[in-house]
Protein backbone atom coordinates (compact mmCIF):
# COMPACT_ATOMS: atom_id res chain seq x y z
CA UNK A 1 0.00 0.00 0.00
CA UNK A 2 3.00 2.30 0.26
CA UNK A 3 2.65 3.25 -3.40
CA UNK A 4 -0.91 4.53 -2.95
CA UNK A 5 -1.66 8.22 -3.17
CA UNK A 6 -2.53 10.14 -0.01
CA UNK A 7 -6.05 10.52 -1.38
CA UNK A 8 -6.57 6.77 -1.73
CA UNK A 9 -4.69 5.70 1.38
CA UNK A 10 -6.02 8.24 3.88
CA UNK A 11 -8.39 10.92 2.62
CA UNK A 12 -11.04 8.88 0.81
CA UNK A 13 -11.32 6.09 3.43
CA UNK A 14 -11.54 8.72 6.17
CA UNK A 15 -14.25 10.60 4.28
CA UNK A 16 -16.26 7.41 3.77
CA UNK A 17 -16.03 6.54 7.46
CA UNK A 18 -16.79 10.05 8.73
CA UNK A 19 -19.84 10.33 6.48
CA UNK A 20 -20.90 6.79 7.47
CA UNK A 21 -21.26 5.82 3.85
CA UNK A 22 -21.72 2.20 4.90
CA UNK A 23 -24.56 2.77 7.38
CA UNK A 24 -27.30 1.38 5.13
CA UNK A 25 -25.27 -1.82 4.75
CA UNK A 26 -24.51 -2.44 8.42
CA UNK A 27 -27.80 -4.01 9.54
CA UNK A 28 -30.97 -5.39 7.99
CA UNK A 29 -32.98 -2.70 9.78
CA UNK A 30 -30.80 0.05 8.32
CA UNK A 31 -31.24 -1.43 4.84
CA UNK A 32 -35.02 -1.59 5.23
CA UNK A 33 -35.10 2.01 6.44
CA UNK A 34 -33.03 3.13 3.46
CA UNK A 35 -35.38 1.39 1.03
CA UNK A 36 -38.32 3.15 2.69
CA UNK A 37 -36.58 6.54 2.32
CA UNK A 38 -35.87 5.90 -1.35
CA UNK A 39 -39.51 5.01 -1.98
CA UNK A 40 -40.71 8.12 -0.14
CA UNK A 41 -38.29 10.47 -1.93
CA UNK A 42 -37.01 8.99 -5.20
CA UNK A 43 -33.71 10.45 -6.38
CA UNK A 44 -33.42 12.14 -9.75
CA UNK A 45 -32.02 10.08 -12.60
CA UNK A 46 -31.55 13.05 -14.92
CA UNK A 47 -28.03 13.53 -16.34
CA UNK A 48 -25.92 16.53 -15.34
CA UNK A 49 -26.68 19.69 -17.29
CA UNK A 50 -23.37 19.57 -19.09
CA UNK A 51 -21.67 16.38 -20.22
CA UNK A 52 -18.58 16.96 -22.32
CA UNK A 53 -18.39 15.74 -25.87
CA UNK A 54 -21.83 14.16 -26.17
CA UNK A 55 -25.40 14.89 -27.15
CA UNK A 56 -27.95 13.41 -24.77
CA UNK A 57 -31.36 12.19 -25.89
CA UNK A 58 -33.95 10.09 -24.10
CA UNK A 59 -36.73 7.68 -24.99
CA UNK A 60 -39.03 5.36 -23.11
CA UNK A 61 -38.69 1.61 -23.55
CA UNK A 62 -41.05 -0.80 -21.80
CA UNK A 63 -42.16 2.08 -19.61
CA UNK A 64 -38.63 2.96 -18.47
CA UNK A 65 -36.43 5.94 -19.43
CA UNK A 66 -33.45 5.12 -21.64
CA UNK A 67 -30.80 7.75 -22.35
CA UNK A 68 -28.52 7.76 -25.37
CA UNK A 69 -25.16 9.54 -25.32
CA UNK A 70 -24.04 10.26 -28.87
CA UNK A 71 -20.54 11.59 -29.63
CA UNK A 72 -20.61 15.28 -30.57
CA UNK A 73 -18.31 14.38 -33.45
CA UNK A 74 -21.22 12.64 -35.13
CA UNK A 75 -19.14 9.50 -35.58
CA UNK A 76 -20.05 6.15 -34.05
CA UNK A 77 -17.88 3.07 -34.25
CA UNK A 78 -20.14 0.91 -32.11
CA UNK A 79 -22.22 0.89 -28.99
CA UNK A 80 -21.97 0.36 -25.25
CA UNK A 81 -24.63 -0.35 -22.64
CA UNK A 82 -23.81 1.03 -19.17
CA UNK A 83 -25.46 -0.24 -15.97
CA UNK A 84 -24.97 1.94 -12.92
CA UNK A 85 -24.26 0.69 -9.41
CA UNK A 86 -25.97 1.57 -6.15
CA UNK A 87 -26.97 -1.73 -4.58
CA UNK A 88 -30.02 -2.09 -6.87
CA UNK A 89 -31.61 0.58 -4.66
CA UNK A 90 -29.59 3.74 -5.36
CA UNK A 91 -30.25 5.80 -8.49
CA UNK A 92 -27.62 6.66 -11.08
CA UNK A 93 -25.11 9.28 -9.88
CA UNK A 94 -22.98 11.94 -11.54
CA UNK A 95 -19.83 9.81 -11.63
CA UNK A 96 -21.69 7.20 -13.68
CA UNK A 97 -22.84 9.82 -16.16
CA UNK A 98 -19.38 11.33 -16.54
CA UNK A 99 -17.76 7.95 -17.15
CA UNK A 100 -20.42 7.03 -19.73
CA UNK A 101 -19.94 10.39 -21.46
CA UNK A 102 -16.17 9.96 -21.57
CA UNK A 103 -16.49 6.52 -23.14
CA UNK A 104 -18.82 7.93 -25.77
CA UNK A 105 -16.77 11.03 -26.56
CA UNK A 106 -13.26 9.54 -26.57
CA UNK A 107 -14.10 6.25 -28.26
CA UNK A 108 -16.81 7.39 -30.68
CA UNK A 109 -19.29 4.98 -29.12
CA UNK A 110 -23.02 5.46 -28.82
CA UNK A 111 -23.63 4.75 -25.14
CA UNK A 112 -27.02 3.60 -23.90
CA UNK A 113 -27.85 4.24 -20.24
CA UNK A 114 -31.04 2.44 -19.13
CA UNK A 115 -32.76 3.71 -15.99
CA UNK A 116 -33.70 0.30 -14.70
CA UNK A 117 -36.35 -0.27 -12.01
CA UNK A 118 -34.91 -0.35 -8.51
CA UNK A 119 -35.87 -2.53 -5.58
CA UNK A 120 -38.26 -3.33 -4.05
CA UNK A 121 -40.18 -3.35 -7.37
CA UNK A 122 -37.28 -4.08 -9.75
CA UNK A 123 -35.95 -7.64 -9.95
CA UNK A 124 -33.26 -9.50 -11.85
CA UNK A 125 -35.88 -11.46 -13.80
CA UNK A 126 -37.29 -8.17 -15.13
CA UNK A 127 -34.08 -6.32 -15.80
CA UNK A 128 -31.68 -8.87 -17.30
CA UNK A 129 -33.88 -9.83 -20.31
CA UNK A 130 -34.60 -6.13 -20.87
CA UNK A 131 -30.88 -5.32 -20.95
CA UNK A 132 -30.43 -8.18 -23.42
CA UNK A 133 -33.06 -6.65 -25.70
CA UNK A 134 -31.45 -3.23 -25.45
CA UNK A 135 -28.11 -4.84 -26.27
CA UNK A 136 -29.48 -6.43 -29.42
CA UNK A 137 -31.07 -3.14 -30.45
CA UNK A 138 -27.73 -1.39 -29.99
CA UNK A 139 -25.92 -3.92 -32.17
CA UNK A 140 -28.48 -3.48 -34.93
CA UNK A 141 -28.30 0.30 -34.81
CA UNK A 142 -24.66 1.03 -33.98
CA UNK A 143 -22.67 -2.13 -34.61
CA UNK A 144 -20.48 -4.10 -32.18
CA UNK A 145 -21.60 -3.27 -28.66
CA UNK A 146 -19.85 -3.59 -25.30
CA UNK A 147 -21.34 -4.02 -21.84
CA UNK A 148 -20.05 -2.14 -18.80
CA UNK A 149 -21.22 -1.64 -15.24
CA UNK A 150 -20.09 -1.06 -11.68
CA UNK A 151 -21.04 -2.83 -8.44
CA UNK A 152 -24.71 -3.85 -8.81
CA UNK A 153 -24.43 -2.74 -12.43
CA UNK A 154 -21.51 -5.14 -12.81
CA UNK A 155 -23.82 -7.95 -11.76
CA UNK A 156 -26.42 -6.79 -14.26
CA UNK A 157 -24.10 -6.67 -17.28
CA UNK A 158 -22.32 -9.92 -16.42
CA UNK A 159 -25.65 -11.71 -16.00
CA UNK A 160 -26.77 -10.11 -19.28
CA UNK A 161 -23.70 -11.42 -21.10
CA UNK A 162 -24.42 -14.91 -19.75
CA UNK A 163 -28.10 -14.60 -20.72
CA UNK A 164 -27.20 -13.54 -24.27
CA UNK A 165 -24.83 -16.50 -24.53
CA UNK A 166 -27.33 -18.95 -23.01
CA UNK A 167 -30.07 -17.88 -25.41
CA UNK A 168 -27.66 -17.98 -28.38
CA UNK A 169 -28.45 -14.37 -29.22
CA UNK A 170 -24.99 -12.78 -29.07
CA UNK A 171 -21.42 -13.05 -27.84
CA UNK A 172 -20.43 -9.75 -26.25
CA UNK A 173 -17.05 -8.54 -27.59
CA UNK A 174 -16.06 -7.31 -24.12
CA UNK A 175 -17.82 -6.94 -20.78
CA UNK A 176 -16.29 -4.49 -18.31
CA UNK A 177 -17.14 -4.94 -14.64
CA UNK A 178 -16.00 -2.58 -11.88
CA UNK A 179 -16.12 -4.08 -8.37
CA UNK A 180 -18.97 -6.38 -9.41
CA UNK A 181 -21.41 -8.13 -7.10
CA UNK A 182 -21.17 -11.69 -8.41
CA UNK A 183 -22.43 -13.84 -5.52
CA UNK A 184 -25.34 -12.27 -3.68
CA UNK A 185 -25.27 -14.94 -0.96
CA UNK A 186 -22.06 -13.37 0.41
CA UNK A 187 -21.21 -16.78 1.85
CA UNK A 188 -17.52 -16.62 1.02
CA UNK A 189 -15.69 -16.92 4.39
CA UNK A 190 -12.90 -14.69 3.09
CA UNK A 191 -15.34 -11.76 3.26
CA UNK A 192 -14.95 -11.78 7.05
CA UNK A 193 -11.27 -10.87 6.67
CA UNK A 194 -12.09 -7.88 4.44
CA UNK A 195 -15.05 -6.44 6.38
CA UNK A 196 -12.95 -4.43 8.90
CA UNK A 197 -11.08 -2.72 6.05
CA UNK A 198 -14.12 -1.85 3.90
CA UNK A 199 -15.43 1.66 4.69
CA UNK A 200 -18.22 1.44 2.11
CA UNK A 201 -20.10 -1.87 2.18
CA UNK A 202 -21.43 -4.34 4.73
CA UNK A 203 -22.88 -7.84 4.58
CA UNK A 204 -26.19 -7.59 6.44
CA UNK A 205 -27.65 -4.71 4.46
CA UNK A 206 -26.35 -6.09 1.18
CA UNK A 207 -28.19 -9.34 1.88
CA UNK A 208 -31.45 -7.39 2.24
CA UNK A 209 -30.92 -5.55 -1.04
CA UNK A 210 -29.92 -8.75 -2.83
CA UNK A 211 -32.91 -10.57 -1.38
CA UNK A 212 -35.27 -8.06 -2.96
CA UNK A 213 -33.35 -8.09 -6.24
CA UNK A 214 -33.57 -11.86 -6.68
CA UNK A 215 -37.37 -11.73 -6.54
CA UNK A 216 -38.63 -15.27 -6.97
CA UNK A 217 -35.38 -16.61 -8.41
CA UNK A 218 -32.95 -18.69 -6.36
CA UNK A 219 -30.08 -16.62 -5.00
CA UNK A 220 -27.62 -18.75 -6.95
CA UNK A 221 -29.41 -18.39 -10.28
CA UNK A 222 -26.86 -16.86 -12.72
CA UNK A 223 -29.39 -14.12 -13.48
CA UNK A 224 -28.95 -13.06 -9.85
CA UNK A 225 -25.45 -14.29 -8.95
CA UNK A 226 -23.42 -14.64 -12.16
CA UNK A 227 -20.58 -16.44 -10.35
CA UNK A 228 -22.69 -19.60 -10.58
CA UNK A 229 -23.06 -19.46 -14.36
CA UNK A 230 -21.14 -21.48 -16.93
CA UNK A 231 -18.53 -19.16 -18.44
CA UNK A 232 -17.70 -21.37 -21.43
CA UNK A 233 -17.89 -19.37 -24.64
CA UNK A 234 -18.22 -15.99 -22.93
CA UNK A 235 -16.50 -13.03 -24.56
CA UNK A 236 -13.51 -11.23 -23.00
CA UNK A 237 -13.83 -9.66 -19.55
CA UNK A 238 -12.13 -6.63 -18.06
CA UNK A 239 -12.41 -6.65 -14.28
CA UNK A 240 -11.43 -4.01 -11.70
CA UNK A 241 -11.34 -4.68 -7.94
CA UNK A 242 -9.73 -3.23 -4.82
CA UNK A 243 -8.79 -5.41 -1.87
CA UNK A 244 -10.55 -3.17 0.69
CA UNK A 245 -13.90 -4.22 -0.79
CA UNK A 246 -15.96 -7.11 0.58
CA UNK A 247 -16.80 -8.05 -3.02
CA UNK A 248 -13.12 -8.68 -3.78
CA UNK A 249 -12.96 -12.33 -2.60
CA UNK A 250 -15.82 -13.32 -4.90
CA UNK A 251 -14.32 -11.27 -7.72
CA UNK A 252 -11.17 -13.36 -7.44
CA UNK A 253 -13.31 -16.51 -7.72
CA UNK A 254 -14.97 -15.05 -10.80
CA UNK A 255 -11.63 -14.36 -12.46
CA UNK A 256 -10.33 -17.86 -11.70
CA UNK A 257 -13.52 -19.55 -12.89
CA UNK A 258 -13.70 -17.54 -16.10
CA UNK A 259 -10.06 -18.20 -16.94
CA UNK A 260 -10.53 -21.92 -16.25
CA UNK A 261 -13.38 -21.86 -18.79
CA UNK A 262 -11.09 -20.35 -21.41
CA UNK A 263 -12.31 -16.77 -21.15
CA UNK A 264 -9.83 -13.97 -21.85
CA UNK A 265 -9.79 -12.04 -18.56
CA UNK A 266 -8.01 -8.70 -18.13
CA UNK A 267 -7.87 -8.32 -14.33
CA UNK A 268 -6.87 -5.14 -12.50
CA UNK A 269 -6.65 -5.66 -8.73
CA UNK A 270 -5.22 -2.91 -6.54
CA UNK A 271 -4.21 -3.61 -2.93
CA UNK A 272 -5.65 -1.20 -0.41
CA UNK A 273 -8.24 0.37 -2.69
CA UNK A 274 -11.94 0.62 -1.94
CA UNK A 275 -15.13 -0.40 -3.70
CA UNK A 276 -15.54 0.99 -7.26
CA UNK A 277 -12.12 2.66 -7.06
CA UNK A 278 -12.10 3.45 -10.82
CA UNK A 279 -14.99 5.87 -10.17
CA UNK A 280 -13.29 7.68 -7.29
CA UNK A 281 -11.63 11.13 -7.55
CA UNK A 282 -8.17 9.74 -6.90
CA UNK A 283 -5.00 9.28 -8.99
CA UNK A 284 -5.64 5.53 -8.94
CA UNK A 285 -9.20 6.09 -10.12
CA UNK A 286 -7.99 8.29 -12.98
CA UNK A 287 -5.41 5.68 -13.99
CA UNK A 288 -8.07 2.95 -14.00
CA UNK A 289 -10.38 5.06 -16.16
CA UNK A 290 -7.52 5.60 -18.61
CA UNK A 291 -6.91 1.84 -18.68
CA UNK A 292 -10.58 1.21 -19.38
CA UNK A 293 -10.62 3.67 -22.27
CA UNK A 294 -7.45 2.24 -23.81
CA UNK A 295 -8.69 -1.34 -23.45
CA UNK A 296 -11.85 -0.58 -25.40
CA UNK A 297 -9.91 1.50 -27.91
CA UNK A 298 -7.69 -1.50 -28.65
CA UNK A 299 -10.80 -3.64 -29.24
CA UNK A 300 -12.18 -1.07 -31.66
CA UNK A 301 -8.94 -0.75 -33.63
CA UNK A 302 -7.73 -4.35 -33.36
Amino acid sequence: MSDLSVMSRFVLPAFLRITRRNRKYLTAAAADAYIARCIAAPASYQPPTRLRGVTVTSTVDQGRPVFTLTPSSGRSRGGLIYAHGGGWVGEIASQHWHLAARLAAELDLTVTVPIYPLIPTGTAAQVIPWFAELYLTSTRRYGPTFLAGDSAGGQIVLSTALHLRDTAQAKVPRTVVISPAVDLTLENPAIDDVLPDDPWLGREGALVFGGHWRGELPMKDPMVSPLFGDFTGLGPLTVFSGTHDILNPDTRLLVDKARAAGVDVDYHERPGLVHVYPLTPTPEGAAARNTLVETLRADLTG
